[in-house]
């Protein structure tokens, strides 16, 4: 609690409560049929009040009680505030209210006297909605309210029993000038305690009264005021107690359980408080670590909700059991026992009075509503805060985990090529004896090689034990490291609904403000984001909804005229597709006009008539995203500023992802985001530059191609090819990175294309590595920035790999160019070279079928080596090199599934291609094939004609 002062705790109420309200008044307005909310809004209202109070900040206590107030009197049927105008003044108080939280300790007197005028105006307005006659603000001292009506004038005695054992007395409270953040939680703590016990001993020694409605909302509201304020402190086992009882009277009033159902529970509750706040500060933690089961078993005793048919067989019992607080045990008496001194101890031992028969159907569970809101009061407890650079090295160290789990694998496969090299050495000794045979060779040489033998023999089954072992624990291990990786990478998400909290009231404020009808729907709340990403979201979300109430919807007439309902819908929609955060905004509105967008580009000077006369759709839609291009009319306070579109995609560019229009003039228009799932781990291509290894992000890269060097054109010295009918400049990538020259013989040139909105380029590296997974780790920041480097990740042998900043590397090209600096890239070819045939592994049962796809094969140039099951086949692709492998599924030994999977997990193996060729061609058969890492899932009838061919073409080209 020391790292908090009270006005932080206050600030974090106030963030979570007015998420409620404004969520909850927002729903009201939408649906005023339904009155759920109203409680939540009740509830909200007054537990901001609460830490308000408790920090004294009596503009904020006067605000929220004028709420909770309104949202009594709505719930009572006095009172409608599903109005649009009330609940814009409501939603003014919360506005208020944040205001308020934001303030540091030391503005709070100078903002509350310069704002004073606008907040008695405020709680007029508000008194307004309660009084609709009467516009009397509430004073300073109404907001403690008297209570004295709630249980009627009807007063009983409160005897000195074993309910009494705390005395509320007890407590001595400092002087207001002297409160600390737990003394304030005391002072709660004895008010509310004295409400609740005056109430629930008066039901007890009169069981025939029952509460009113009234009697029961405001106990309902004093316990709630105790479970905010243990909330507030954070003292959970006072939380729990609280909140517990808090739903007791909730259920009680819902009709759900019979009230004197659990009163000596409730009260020993009640007593657990008085003793929590009786505890010194720095005790409280040990204490509610060694009650800890004590409070478990009352939490559960009175979360549980008896029957009607229970509470009259123990009304008409005068013993009913109860807790009792004695000698560090919970021990169990009838009312007529004599009253027992209170000692700090709890029980955790419930039994019931031998004097109360066992009811038979004595209890139901509590209900789905109130078991949900529980739990997710305990789940909240569970959240720890942690700083974000601790996260981060979380991860590394996570990362580095898995890393060094994948170097087991490469030792198993050394120690089974020792096997292989021991099987050779005891075929030599056995030959070695055969050819000695008849030879007179001594006794002694003769012991010596049969000695040997044995000894090669134990070497060898020793180290089948030993590898089988290794490999075992290697997959365990690697198993355990990417299950804690993926834990961790899952701790760095939030749900996207997080970074939405505030657009359903932007968008209904801004809608009001334009005069327009806006239905407002985000789906994919739970959808988990990176946190880095959420963060950077929020401005440019704000830019495309802001846009498309502004520029996208009509107002109502409009719609009506072209026959569309007169509310609008945008929607907001969030979801992971093809390893991807995909998140749309669109609108049915107008739209974009296609040819003023020309007429408008046109007359920006940006491209000629004829050209804008040949642009595409899609290459319209890019000049959105120009820095100060904007298709609105005029400039006005919302939008037209032409900087919205930009800033979106800036920010889409910076984390890596793509951002694209797509309109339908007179129905709508959307945009889709592609941002990658995490920062922390990205899909990158390795390629190979000057004979180091570097990492291209895939949402960076347009296209991979190779060019042969006979269609590299030259024009005023710079090199480009045709693609698509667009010419691409060439540039050679170890220029770029000012790396030395390394020729490579190659009859074709790999190729990458990158391009951002005004370039675009094919960058020509040595050779495709394939892709890859990599956990980004930051630069050294002693390095400052190091051009055209973003990141440095690892890989699974644990050598480091550059990642390329393409933004910064496109801008280096076009300073290259400017200049004249680039060099024209040799055109060497390897046809003097005698290059190995491709070599392919077939892992197949059947003799015929090897057979007939060792001769497609041969036949096409390649070189062929064969296995008889799974088994011998990862045998063969660990101990050699192969393009390729084409396995059936149905095997002995090893399927083809699990050969495949164990590829595709292997370090050093993984990009290595499988082609699967089985006789299931059933769908959900090829899905299997395809989800265990197979490139292609073909049925054997493609023998029959070229697709096997064209398939091994595809993956690794031609034999030569």
């Amino acid at each position: 609690m020391s790292n908090f002062s009270m006005l932080d705790l206050f600030r974090m109420e106030v963030e979570a409560q007015a998420t409620i309200l404004n969520d909850n008044l927002l729903a009201l307005e939408s649906n005023p049929n339904v009155s759920t909310e109203l409680e939540s809004l009740m509830r909200a209202s007054h537990s901001i009040k609460g830490a308000a109070r408790t920090v004294q900040l009596d503009a904020a206590v006067r605000i929220a009680h004028v709420m909770e107030d309104c949202f009594v009197a709505a719930q009572q049927g006095a009172i409608t505030i599903d109005l649009a105008d009330r609940v814009d003044v409501l939603l003014q108080g919360v506005d208020m209210i944040e205001r308020l939280s934001q303030l540091n300790e030391s503005e709070v007197g100078n903002w509350l006297a310069a704002n004073k005028e606008e907040i008695e105006s405020l709680i007029t307005a508000l008194c307004a909605i309660l009084t609709p006659n009467q516009e009397t603000p509430i004073e300073n001292d109404s907001v403690t309210r008297d209570t004295s009506h709630i249980f009627g004038s009807q007063s009983t005695q409160v005897s000195s029993s074993t309910e009494s054992a705390v005395e509320i007395q007890n407590l001595k409270l400092p002087d207001d000038e002297d409160f600390s953040m737990l003394d304030l939680f005391r002072q709660e703590v004895v008010s509310q305690s004295a409400i609740l016990k005056e109430s629930l001993l008066e039901r007890k020694n009169n069981p025939e009264i029952d509460y009113t409605r009234e009697q029961l909302e405001h106990l309902i509201k004093a316990a709630h005021t105790l479970s905010g304020a243990s909330r507030i402190v954070q003292i959970d086992a006072a939380f729990r107690v609280s909140h517990a009882i808090e739903h007791y009277f909730i259920a009680a009033k819902e009709g759900k359980s019979p009230v004197g159902s659990h009163i000596d529970n409730c009260l020993e509750g009640i007593n657990v408080l008085l003793r929590i706040a009786q505890v010194p500060e720095t005790d409280i933690e040990n204490w509610s670590v060694q009650h800890q089961a004590e409070i478990e078993t009352l939490v559960a005793a009175i979360s549980t909700i008896p029957t009607q048919k229970t509470e009259d067989k123990e009304t008409r019992g005068k013993d009913n059991s109860k807790f009792k607080i004695q000698n560090s045990k919970l021990e169990v008496s009838s009312s007529s026992s004599p009253a027992s001194p209170a000692p700090p101890a709890l029980s955790s031992t419930i039994t019931s009075s031998p004097k109360t028969p066992a009811p038979t159907t004595t209890s139901t569970s509590i209900s789905p509503k109130d078991i949900a809101e529980i739990q997710k009061a305990k789940s909240a407890d569970r959240v720890v805060r942690v700083s974000a650079d601790n996260l981060n090295r979380i991860m590394g160290l996570a990362g580095e985990s898995l890393v060094e789990a994948n170097w087991l694998q490469p030792f198993a496969s050394s120690l089974l090529r020792l096997k292989k090299t021991q099987v050779e050495l005891s075929n030599l000794l056995e030959k070695l004896q055969e050819s000695l045979v008849g030879e007179n060779l001594n006794e002694r040489a003769a012991n010596s090689l049969s000695t040997s033998k044995v000894k090669a023999n134990e070497c060898r089954q020793i180290l089948s034990e030993r590898l089988n072992e290794l490999e075992l624990f290697a997959r365990r291990s690697g198993n355990l490291s990417d299950r804690l990786y993926r834990e961790v990478i899952a701790s760095n998400m939030r749900p996207f609904a997080d970074g939405a909290q505030g657009f359903p009231r932007m968008m209904r404020d801004l809608a009001r403000r334009l005069g327009k009808q806006v239905k407002f729907e985000i789906i994919g709340k739970s959808t988990p984001v990176d946190r880095d990403i959420l963060e950077k979201l929020e401005a440019p979300l704000t830019h495309i909804l802001r846009n498309s109430i502004d520029h996208g919807l009509e107002l109502p007439e409009e719609r009506l005229a072209v026959k569309k309902p007169p509310e609008g819908t945008v929607r907001l929609e969030a979801a992971h597709r093809a390893g991807m955060l995909s998140i749309t905004v669109s609108d049915d509105g107008r739209g974009i006009d296609l040819e003023r967008l020309r007429q408008k580009i046109v007359s920006k000077g940006m491209v000629s008539a004829d050209m804008a006369e040949q642009l595409t759709e899609p290459e319209l839609m890019e000049f959105l995203f120009l820095p100060g291009f904007s298709t609105a009319q005029a400039v006005t306070e919302v939008s037209g500023r032409g900087v919205g579109l930009d800033v979106v995609q800036s920010m889409v560019q910076e984390v890596g992802g793509i951002v694209r229009a797509v309109s339908q003039f007179g129905k709508g228009m959307s945009f889709h985001l592609q941002l990658p799932l995490t920062l922390s781990v990205i899909r990158t291509l390795l390629v190979e530059i000057s004979g180091e290894p570097y990492a291209f992000p895939l949402t960076r890269i347009d296209r991979i191609v190779m060019i042969h060097p006979a269609s590299i054109s030259v024009v005023e010295n710079r090199q480009y090819f045709v693609l698509d009918e667009h010419n691409i400049g060439l540039v050679a990538a170890h220029e770029v990175l000012e790396l030395e020259n390394y020729d490579v013989h190659s009859e074709e040139l790999p190729c990458i294309i990158i391009s951002d909105r005004l370039s675009r380029y094919g960058l020509v590296v040595d050779k495709f590595l394939g892709e890859r997974d990599l956990v980004v780790k930051p630069l050294v920041p002693c390095l400052g920035k190091v051009p055209d480097i973003s990141a440095v990740a690892l890989m699974d042998d644990g050598s480091p790999v550059l990642i390329v900043d393409v933004e910064d590397l496109l801008r280096s090209i076009d300073k290259l160019l400017n200049v004249g600096l680039i060099n024209k890239i040799n055109k060497i070819t390897g046809s003097g070279i005698t290059k190995p045939r491709k070599r392919i592994l077939v892992v197949d049962d059947s003799i015929t079928v090897r057979e007939m796809e060792r001769q497609l094969l041969e036949n096409n140039g390649y070189e062929v080596e064969v296995t008889v099951d799974g088994m011998d086949g990862w045998n063969a692709v660990r101990t050699n090199s192969y393009d390729l492998v084409l396995s059936d599924i149905d095997m002995p030994r090893m399927n083809g599934l699990e050969l495949t999977s164990r590829i595709k997990n292997h370090p050093n193996l993984k990009s290595v291609p499988v082609i699967i060729v089985s006789y299931k061609d059933r769908p959900e058969d090829r899905i299997r094939g395809l989800e265990v890492g197979a490139n292609y899932y073909l049925t054997k009838s493609s023998f029959q004609d070229n697709s096997l061919i064209n398939a091994v073409i595809d993956l690794i080209g031609e034999s030569l």
